[in-house]
């Protein structure tokens, strides 16, 4: 049976929890994910316990089931060239670098849009890509104490207690860069034309 996002093509640039999660629902989906990682930087999830029978966190297999994988330096020369070639075959990019770091490299939203003028671009950061915490980092409990949600949680003397699920990692990233996404594929069909989708997780 054909799922309903055969056909679209995803290249994954993402680590941890909020990007990988949605690129797998979109894989899930019937998308071809491609998922692209640093040879040098390893993603945290694959070594997190419970660990697999293979040695590998059992969250990083099940947040990439679904998905091919490609090893790329992006730092490394003819790293850009690489990228070109790839965007240029695909729909969708998803990424979870601070802003501007991508742009330093040459991969990114600008520099590989003429490649494929009808490029989706997905950017999930703490606090987006303006306004004075844009260069912050940023993870789940921060996100849950800037906008209150902590405060509701806890006892009385005791402060804020810490969410047992990821709540700024899901809500805030997971699923606005789904809802960007699947509106940016519905909009392309219209217009042909490509969106930058921006997720601040905060």
């Amino acid at each position: 049976m054909t799922r309903p996002l055969s056909g679209l093509k995803v290249l994954d640039l993402t680590t941890l929890w909020p990007g990988p999660l949605a690129t797998l629902w979109l894989a899930d989906l019937g998308a071809e994910v491609l998922r692209v990682e640093a040879p040098d930087r390893p993603d945290l999830l694959r070594w997190m316990p419970p660990l697999d029978p293979r040695g590998e966190g059992a969250a990083w297999s099940m947040a990439n089931r679904n998905k091919r994988s490609l090893v790329l330096n992006l730092k490394a020369a003819g790293a850009a060239a690489v990228m070109h070639r790839l965007v240029a075959t695909y729909d969708i990019v998803v990424e979870q670098f601070r802003p501007g770091v991508l742009d330093k490299l040459g991969v990114g939203f600008e520099a590989l849009k003429p490649s494929q003028p009808g490029l989706i671009w997905c950017s999930i950061t703490g606090f987006g890509q303006t306004g004075p915490h844009r260069d912050r980092p940023g993870h789940d409990i921060n996100f849950v104490a800037l906008s209150g949600i902590a405060s509701h949680m806890g006892r009385p003397g005791q402060g804020p207690s810490q969410p047992g699920v990821l709540m700024g990692d899901v809500a805030g990233g997971t699923y606005p860069a789904l809802v960007g996404l699947l509106a940016a594929v519905v909009q392309r069909q219209r217009t042909g034309q490509g969106a930058l989708v921006d997720v601040a997780m905060a």
